[in-house]
Parts: structure tokens; sequence; C-alpha cells
């Protein structure tokens, strides 16, 4: 079986093995399909952006004509060199077609295969992990070990620093889509400019989705007793187009939370210690408002603060334009009652 595993497979992606011409690259985070796609046309010494150094053949068409993809991949180029056939799989089954070419593999050629999500099983999927021709490279959603890894890569790259909190937060921000995730880190090596370097400030301003940070500011203040941090915060999230029913939402799950925890203290346990736990994974920059808070609010007030907390959601859902007003009194309502337990 030759399935390549996830943290090979960028280094395979850099170095195709020449005893395996055939590489099948599916799943179902299409940006990354596509990037290793890319990335091994390019190592095969393929030109992406000239359509002539490649030859593209849909899977549609070889179910009609299952020689056509053995008889490609053997065609000796007009200039010599590799030859390189990049297949984009259809909606029907091209498997024949495969299964004749790993039959007698390609000498001077490399083939990739380019497919969505494929159950364990599928014809392709299943022809290309049995056969030591050819390499499956599965292409899954980021985890958060892979952003990191890529962020460290870009930067690195690009000759620009990134400071340890930057770093932290924007992994924790990353990783829904390889597409996206390029997208923005794009955008941070071009706000870096001839600075060179990345702070927090820096992805606070430039990462698309930011209002998380945003949310986190307004939120963690109110909580720890700072009303009027917590007002300037909501007014910039605001400003930012973050709806107030999305604030009120945003402090219903950190009082949630903040409620689990205290329950903790209460039976003896010291906040600091609670906070300690690494299942909680609170940045550091978060964490001493997290501990503020713990400290100024019993499970008993957090829990009357989540019946307010619901109330005003819901109020501010039924009278749209009274929203702002809404959310502005319960943030500084749990604001006050941290100071006055302070």
């Amino acid at each position: 079986m030759v399935a390549i595993r996830n943290q090979d497979i960028d280094s395979f992606v850099a170095r195709p093995d020449p005893r395996r011409p055939v590489v099948l690259v599916y799943g179902p985070d299409a940006g990354l399909v596509r990037e290793r796609i890319e990335g091994l046309l390019k190592a095969g010494g393929a030109d992406t952006a000239d359509p002539f150094s490649i030859v593209t053949l849909e899977g549609d068409l070889l179910a009609s004509d299952p020689g056509r993809l053995a008889d490609e991949a053997r065609t000796i180029g007009l200039f010599g060199g590799r030859r390189l056939v990049h297949v984009r799989a259809g909606s029907r089954n091209f498997a024949p077609s495969l299964e004749a070419l790993l039959a007698d593999p390609p000498q001077e050629a490399l083939v990739v295969i380019e497919a969505g999500d494929l159950r364990k099983g599928a014809p392709l999927r299943k022809l290309a992990e049995s056969s030591q021709a050819a390499a499956a490279l599965p292409c899954y959603a980021d985890d958060e070990r892979s952003v990191a890894r890529l962020v460290d890569r870009t930067f690195k790259d690009a000759g620009i620093a990134i400071e340890a909190d930057a770093r932290e937060t924007l992994v924790r921000l990353l990783g829904a889509d390889r597409l996206a995730t390029r997208s923005e880190l794009e955008k941070l090596v071009l706000h870096a400019g001839d600075k060179k370097r990345i702070g927090f400030d820096d992805v606070h301003a430039v990462i698309a989705d930011s209002s998380a940070l945003a949310l986190d500011d307004v939120v963690d203040a109110a909580a720890a007793g700072e009303a009027e941090v917590a007002l300037a915060a909501y007014t910039k999230a605001r400003a930012a187009g973050i709806p107030a029913s999305v604030a009120l939402g945003a402090a219903i799950r950190h009082v949630s939370s903040l409620h689990r925890l205290s329950l903790r203290v209460a039976a003896g346990e010291p906040a600091s210690r609670v906070l300690d736990d690494p299942a909680l994974r609170i940045h550091f920059r978060r964490r001493p408002r997290f501990e503020r808070a713990l400290n100024r609010l019993s499970s008993g007030v957090l829990e009357r603060s989540l019946v307010a907390l619901g109330d005003a959601a819901l109020a501010a859902r039924r009278n749209a334009a009274l929203a702002d007003p809404i959310a502005e009194r319960e943030l500084l309502a749990l604001a006050k009652g941290a100071r006055r337990r302070a």
C-alpha cells in the first residue's frame, strides 16, 4: 500500500519519487488538492502558466477511451524532456485507463490525477494505493500542526520574522481551507513590507477572521470588570461590521465557559491552577482577564448573567433598532458585576 504519510507529503511533492510516476491527489480540501497538484507539476519541470508544457486530460473522456491515458504518457515530446500529464477526475469511472497504465508504468512521464473526496475502496484510490508505481496523497483540512508548519515556511521563505504571540494567534485563526490560508498569509507578507516583521497588531489588522479577536477583547474586558475598555472594544467591533447579536452570542459563550470553570474554583481549586489546564488552550494575552473574572464572579453571578444575556439576545433579535443599546447595557452590567465583586 503506497499512501504517503501526512508528514511526508510536502517533501514528496517537492521531490516526486521517479519510481512512482503516477500520483493520485484527492480529498475534501479542494484548495490543498490544487496546491499539491501545482507543486507536483512544477517539480516535474512544468511551467503551470504555459498550457503547452502540460497535457491536460478529462477523466470523463478517458472513460470512453481507456487506452488514451497510456498513449499520452508514453508519447515523446517534440522538444524532449519528461512528459507531464494532468488528469482531472470527473463523474465517470476511468479506473480501467489507470489500470492499463499501471500494468506497464511509463519511464519518462509524470501522471498527476486530481480528484475530490474519495471513499476508502473507491476504484482510483484502490488502484493508486495498491500499486508500487503509484502514490496516493490525501488532502484533508489542515490541523493546527500543519497550519503552524505552513506559517513558519511562508514567513521563512519571505525573510519575515513573526513574534510568538502573533504566531500563536495566527495559527488559531487559520486552517479551514488551504486556499484561504494561503491568501491570508500572502496579505500578511505584503503588509509586513520592508519592516520584515509581523506582530500581534498586524495579525489583528489584516486577517479576515480577526473579528474573533475583536470579540475576545469585548467579552474578556467586560467579564474582568473593565467597563470602559469593553465599550471601546465593542464600538470597534461594530465599526468593523460585527452585528450586536453576534457580540451578545460571544458574551454568552464566554460567560458559559467561565461558569464551568467557576465551579472548579468554588470546589477549592485556585483560578490560576484551573487556567493551567492544557485542554483549555487559553491564549496568554487573554489569561490575566480570565483569572480576574474567575476571582471576581461566582458561579451564581455567572448563572444570572447567562440568563440576562439570553434575554438580551432575544430582545435584540426582536427589535433590531435597539440591538446596540441592548448589547451595551448587558456588557456594562457584566462589567459592573465584576467590578463590585472586586
